[in-house]
């Protein structure tokens, strides 16, 4: 019995020690984060205008959850989808909002902190990371896609993609 708890218990702790683990003993900062929002790269950060930019140029909103300093999936997908040609292609079909939870919330602003945790809860619920969801333009969920295996499988998310674009 003390073998079978022990079998369960030891992954449970190995896990448990996360991906924040900084080996290098200087404080992380914003240039250790992998980051697919730079300015002028189509990525909006605020809600409200991502739903505008939708209405006006009457199109779907892409929108992107993400853990940017502790999420080995998400930083992953960065390469793997968003960086890719396909991507770029299919991407000017869609508002792109990208919404951010990083552990280390000096990353971001405290306004640009609490926006994001309010979409969280209105919109990833239940917190995973990766998310794509995409939005009609009136606000309404179409569907998500969630997870990211990183073997550089991204079909289903292209697949996505490609059924709601305009």
């Amino acid at each position: 019995m003390k073998y079978l708890f022990l079998f369960v218990l030891t992954p449970i702790l190995l896990l448990a020690q996360g991906p924040n683990v900084n080996f290098d003993d200087q404080p992380l900062t914003s240039d250790h984060i992998i980051t697919i929002y730079e300015d002028g790269d189509g990525w909006l950060k605020n809600y409200d205008e991502a739903m505008a930019d939708a209405k006006k140029e009457d199109r779907n909103v892409l929108i992107y959850f993400t853990g940017s300093d502790w999420c080995p999936p998400c930083k992953m997908l960065k390469t793997d989808l968003f960086d890719t040609e396909a991507f770029k292609d299919i991407a000017s079909n869609y508002t792109l909002l990208y919404i951010d939870m990083p552990r280390n919330r000096e990353l971001l602003s405290p306004e640009q902190m609490k926006h994001n945790s309010e979409l969280l809860n209105k919109i990833n619920k239940k917190g995973v990371f990766p998310l794509l969801v995409v939005l009609n333009k009136k606000g309404s969920r179409l569907d998500e896609y969630s997870g990211y295996s990183m073997n550089g499988e991204v079909q289903y998310h292209m697949e996505l993609l490609n059924k709601y674009k305009e």
